[in-house]
């Protein structure tokens, strides 16, 4: 065999190894491919379903947040009430009990990484850095669906059985 033949079988082998991902049966890892994810997001809704069947607004009548995501699947969340009072002081360290209270209660913001089992329709968040520290280190898995430019999922179920419900809205 002429090395030529065998660049070009070598390249072939390369190119058909590179092009697996699309052909069926081919293998990839997920980390290889862009997640479908990836992009910027705003908050449509923050609500509740609550145990008794009726849903609510979890963080006000017009929350506001936004979601980014890279290709890599690395993520920053945050959701705010938009009708948390402000602090009577300038200085945040001069707040009161309750000023902290409403701001804590009335936001929620993490990052890490994000992984998407299309099959499953199931979220995987691997929380780092979180505004509620008993999420930092944690992994999350969360039913999803992807409708267009419209991504909504459930939130683990709290303690009183209330699941919270995100829902998204792609800005590129």
């Amino acid at each position: 065999m002429t090395t030529l033949n065998r660049w070009t079988r070598t390249g072939a082998a390369l190119l058909l190894l590179s092009t697996a991902p699309w052909i069926p049966g081919g293998r990839a890892h997920a980390a290889d491919m862009p997640s479908p994810l990836a992009g910027s997001w705003t908050l449509v809704a923050a609500d509740v379903l609550h145990a008794d069947g009726s849903r609510g607004h979890d963080y006000g009548a017009a929350p506001i947040g936004r979601l980014l995501v890279d290709e890599r699947g690395h993520y920053s969340l945050q959701i705010f009430k938009s009708e948390r009072p402000r602090f009577a002081s300038a200085d945040k360290g001069q707040g009161t009990a309750a000023e902290f209270a409403s701001a804590t209660l009335g936001s929620s913001s993490h990052y890490g990484s994000v992984s998407v089992d299309n099959d499953a329709h199931v979220l995987t968040f691997r929380i780092e850095g979180s505004s509620f520290p008993n999420w930092e280190g944690t992994q999350q898995q969360r039913r999803f669906e992807l409708k267009g430019d419209e991504l909504s999922y459930h939130v683990p179920p709290r303690p009183n059985g209330d699941v919270p419900v995100s829902v998204w809205r792609r800005l590129d």
